[in-house]
């Protein structure tokens, strides 16, 4: 499991901020083996900056680190696959040198890294592109690049950064596949985004972190459940005026009526809605990832 504990960052301040910002403030979550776990915040909220503490590119202030149970070294993140915010790769070299050569950086034989290079490339779409230079790469082939460095060595965890950013749905689909296929393989993954219709889609947990904080954590359908205080209510075709004096508000579509209501007396808005017609839906309403967020980080 991959364990962050109570990380506190603060980086030092300016003219305009001369007591420094606070970056995180005792940001703490786990991923376990074949989990997708979705980091998601606002631009500021702290993500960037604790993917870079994983990855022992900044120290924090205090907290820890852990994997199997073992604060994070060097050796433990050299099995780890990172794709930074900032795109690392480099812009003159062909595509099919530049994924060997990260492979053989993290410790991979010549024909090892050459093998997984071949596979990678025929899986990302960019085995036609092989000899092209990184620059001359659409944005969409430059990330399914950068994707393939991070998986060349077959890592034991990955840490992607806004992986889905400026991706065309096609490109999407073969990354979030990829992700997938290595999640079932027992691979921790834990991505942020802030497409968070993806993140509800492919991720099992979800950490909401805003201000340097976790304000939500959880699987997706716990924070789903923790949020549902909705009553929706269908009736077709019912007698005018049937909602009157109930809390809520009704829409109308057609000859069905749909009343929403949150908090009351649940089997009273039963009782009137099927003394006023034929109940069509009654139940729970459950919000989407992005409501959740919304709630959470006001």
């Amino acid at each position: 499991m991959l364990e962050i504990s109570e990380l506190r960052k603060r980086f030092a301040g300016g003219p305009d901020a001369p007591g420094g910002k606070v970056a995180l403030d005792g940001v703490g979550f786990s991923v376990r083996p074949g989990e997708m776990y979705g980091f998601v915040g606002a631009n500021g909220a702290g993500k960037t900056t604790t993917m870079r503490i994983v990855m022992g590119v900044l120290q924090a202030d205090s907290g820890s680190v852990s994997w199997d149970g073992r604060l994070l070294d060097y050796d433990a993140r050299r099995r780890f696959g990172y794709m930074p915010e900032e795109r690392g790769l480099y812009q003159k070299m062909r595509v099919v040198e530049q994924i060997e050569y990260f492979g053989r950086l993290h410790g991979l034989s010549a024909p090892a890294a050459r093998k997984a290079t071949e596979e990678l490339m025929e899986r990302l779409g960019v085995a036609e592109r092989r000899n092209d230079a990184v620059q001359a790469l659409s944005l969409g082939n430059q990330q399914r690049v950068q994707l393939a460095v991070a998986l060349v060595h077959d890592p034991e965890v990955l840490v992607l950064d806004e992986p889905f950013s400026g991706l065309d749905p096609i490109a999407v689909d073969a990354l979030a596949t990829t992700l997938q296929d290595r999640c079932r393989g027992g691979v921790p993954v834990i991505f942020s985004s802030h497409q968070l219709d993806l993140v509800e889609r492919l991720c099992d947990s979800v950490g909401i972190v805003a201000r340097g904080r976790m304000v939500a954590s959880g699987t997706v359908a716990e924070l789903r459940a923790a949020e549902s205080d909705t009553l929706r209510v269908v009736v077709r075709d019912p007698a005018p005026g049937w909602a009157d004096g109930l809390p809520g508000t009704v829409t109308v579509n057609g000859d069905r009526h749909v009343l929403r209501v949150s908090g009351g007396d649940d089997q009273e808005v039963l009782r009137r809605a099927m003394k006023a017609g034929r109940v069509e839906h009654f139940g729970v309403e459950q919000p989407t990832l992005t409501e959740i967020f919304k709630e959470a980080v006001a």
